[in-house]
């Protein structure tokens, strides 16, 4: 029996009020059960008022990161089939040059690889199959395995590495026969318009137009058209970016660019599916890893730099993550641009899980809200503390 909390509720509910995101869902689980459920606001605000429920679906934006591709990598560890101090020019020859071949399957999943945090590669690609070769032409912005730079980049390439290894399927069919499919979800997945167009009204909506990203690629200097821009700019800028309301479709520029389909963005989902996922990180309640497996996503890959990295997610050990103070710094977590976030306790074996749609019907900048997810995990486990 799920209980609703009036603390994070009420809490929740103030932040709506005060602007910050126009709808959350919030799940907290405990040793495999789910404990509090509830919806809060307005999924959808314009161009139509559609309540947020507990079965809403959200645009993951980064979860799909771990919930995805990091969990996909990590099957294909248990069976064996890579290594994490695989170099990745091993399986993917494109990065056989002399300041990549070094980069490894840990420092992809732990973001020292010395790869950009970011690129547009709507504006400096013509099609998906040239991003690797555009990675690869990028020089390396500091030493492999010197610092922690978390990058959208080691996730693309881990997606191109998973498809590599899966016997040409695509990212999305090994993750629908090895992730959605075994777990029995019906509301995760990836374009979740694409085959059925009236599902839209069960999405929360994102951001109108691509407002964030176009003046971040102003602010670099892609606009400056010639010597300013940081590399040389192939596609057509003025039709790169959407300007009609993104609702059913990725936030995400680049996954949009890559069809909806990516190893660092990408993934829908409900609160309680991504619980479902959630609970394979830990290893009393995975059926789809090896329990020992589980063990990597709590391990400091990273000891010693200012971020704790583990297996594809951050640690509550890192100064200010938005784990807050009271969950063991073994803890593991995620967030995603778009105001989702998921966190794992191992020791206590919990699973916090907050969605929101902060990009929807909101000028830029957009609110961080690192702040209201770390109040709201502090509140849920005091509550869970209290309970047992």
């Amino acid at each position: 029996m799920t209980i609703m909390s009036d603390a994070i509720s009420k809490f929740l509910s103030e932040r709506i009020d005060a602007g910050d995101f126009p709808s959350a869902v919030y799940l907290v689980a405990e040793k495999g059960r789910i404990v509090m459920h509830e919806a809060l606001g307005n999924a959808v605000v314009e161009p139509e008022l559609i309540v947020a429920r507990a079965d809403t679906i959200y645009d993951l934006a980064s979860l799909t990161k771990v919930l995805v591709t990091g969990l996909l990598a990590a099957r294909l560890v248990d069976d064996k089939k890579m290594g994490l101090e695989d170099r990745i020019s091993d399986y993917l020859t494109v990065f056989d040059v002399d300041d990549k071949r070094d980069v490894t399957i840990r420092d992809l999943l732990a973001h020292t690889s010395g790869f950009r945090n970011w690129l547009p590669f709507y504006l400096i690609a013509n099609l998906k199959s040239q991003i690797p070769d555009v990675i690869v032409a990028m020089p390396r912005d500091h030493a492999v395995g010197s610092k922690v730079v978390y990058s959208d980049l080691n996730f693309i390439v881990l997606g191109y590495l998973i498809e590599s290894l899966s016997g040409g399927q695509s990212l999305r069919q090994v993750a629908d026969n090895e992730i959605f499919g075994p777990l029995g979800l019906a509301s995760t997945g990836y374009n979740p318009i694409e085959d059925d167009p009236l599902r839209k009204t069960s999405i929360a909506a994102s951001e109108k137009g691509n407002c964030f990203e176009r003046q971040t690629c102003a602010e670099l200097g892609y606009f400056d058209g010639g010597a300013n821009s940081p590399v040389s700019v192939v596609a057509d800028r003025d039709t790169q970016f959407r300007r009609d309301l993104i609702w059913g479709e990725v936030h995400d520029g680049n996954a949009y660019f890559m069809g909806g389909v990516a190893g660092h963005a990408g993934l829908f989902s409900t609160a309680e599916e991504v619980f479902k996922i959630a609970s394979q990180f830990l290893p009393n309640y995975t059926g789809l890893l090896e329990p020992e497996t589980c063990m990597l996503f709590r391990k400091n890959f990273t000891p010693g730099m200012d971020e704790h990295r583990s297996f594809a997610f951050q640690l509550a050990s890192t100064p200010e993550s938005a784990a807050g103070v009271k969950m063991p710094p073994e803890s593991f977590g995620h967030l995603g641009f778009t105001g989702t976030s998921v966190w794992i306790d191992p020791v206590k074996e919990r699973i916090f899980v907050l969605l929101t749609n902060r990009t929807h019907n909101r000028e830029i900048p957009f609110v961080n809200i690192n702040s209201v997810r770390r109040r709201f995990h502090d509140l849920a486990i005091d509550i869970l503390d209290k309970k047992t």
